[in-house]
């Protein structure tokens, strides 16, 4: 099924589907505003849409045609309202249920990876009904994350001994599965997915040495650079491997990959992203800026990848 022509969107109803009940409500807000905000402003019919636990009903009282995920986090990205909008036939943006789902869970994505042969760090996974202070198998520095969180939520450098029980326990707060992934110096990069088309690659150079969520979402806090000045070789290869974790991951329509670039060039893959932010300082309308889009033809572009997976059924 090819893209939604822009004739047929100006004739919908679209609902940017906003908030929900993760801990990234407030960055899902921020993005959904921008993007009806953008939406409406190239003359198409946005509604903004509160996702919660009546999200059936506000869709069908709206009559919503088309959806415009903008949902950040737990049922926004892993695959629960990618669910709902199949079964309302509701043709939507961004993955479907399975690669919204395998892209989400952190460890699923890990495990991929390494079976497609992808470079990404060394890594291990903890549970926290079974971890009982019985230790780790990787060196310090490690970055401990939650299995299925975003905005770096729960996210750790241990480098200290005394900082891994502290860590671990953040990380097991907002999930019952933690990665330790193997801390891996070097540049931390990001390119912006256009089906599988890669867009230009940035560079994140956040001030304080750590982009954690305040690093993230506050203005001044972090260096952008886009084109990332890396050697052509690199880059190249760096777009090369985002196209293999986009197809791994069953990426579809706009997604970003994450890479910390070793000393040895080659691109460590963090995760990939299939909800983007779209606020002031997010990374992909700076990507895709670079490479001719500006915001608003992207919410548009974004739109028009809008489908199910089961339009048939």
């Amino acid at each position: 099924m090819g893209d939604i022509g822009l004739k047929t969107i100006q004739k919908k109803s679209i609902g940017v589907l906003m908030g929900g009940l993760s801990p990234e409500r407030e960055v899902s807000l921020a993005t959904g505003r921008a993007v009806q905000e953008a939406l409406q402003g190239k003359g198409l019919n946005a509604t903004a849409i509160d996702v919660d636990g009546e999200i059936q009903t506000k869709l069908r009282d709206a009559r919503v045609d088309l959806a415009f995920v903008a949902l950040h986090g737990n049922y926004g990205e892993d695959g629960c309202i990618q669910g709902v909008l199949e079964y309302l036939k509701i043709p939507y943006t961004g993955p479907g249920v399975l690669g919204s789902a395998l892209a989400f869970n952190k460890a699923v994505t890990k495990q991929l990876l390494v079976h497609s042969g992808v470079p990404t760090p060394e890594f291990e996974i903890l549970y926290k009904d079974e971890y009982a202070g019985t230790g780790r198998s990787l060196d310090l520095p490690l970055v401990v994350k939650p299995s299925d969180q975003g905005s770096s939520f729960g996210v750790g450098i241990v480098r200290e001994e005394t900082e891994w029980e502290s860590a671990l326990d953040e990380a097991f707060a907002y999930s019952n599965e933690v990665v330790v992934e193997r801390f891996i110096e070097g540049r931390l990069l990001t390119v912006g997915m256009n089906g599988d088309r890669p867009l230009s690659i940035v560079e994140i150079k956040p001030k304080s040495g750590f982009y954690d969520y305040e690093a993230k979402y506050t203005p001044g806090k972090t260096e952008y650079l886009c084109p990332a000045p890396i050697e052509p070789k690199a880059a190249e290869r760096c777009r090369e491997t985002a196209v293999r974790v986009y197809r791994t991951l069953r990426g579809r329509g706009f997604c970003r990959v994450d890479f910390i670039l070793d000393s040895d060039g080659t691109p460590q893959v963090l995760e990939m992203n299939t909800v983007p932010g779209l606020t002031p300082t997010s990374l992909l309308p700076m990507s895709a800026k670079e490479s001719g889009l500006e915001f608003a033809d992207l919410a548009v572009e974004m739109l028009k990848t809008a489908r199910l997976d089961y339009a048939s059924a």
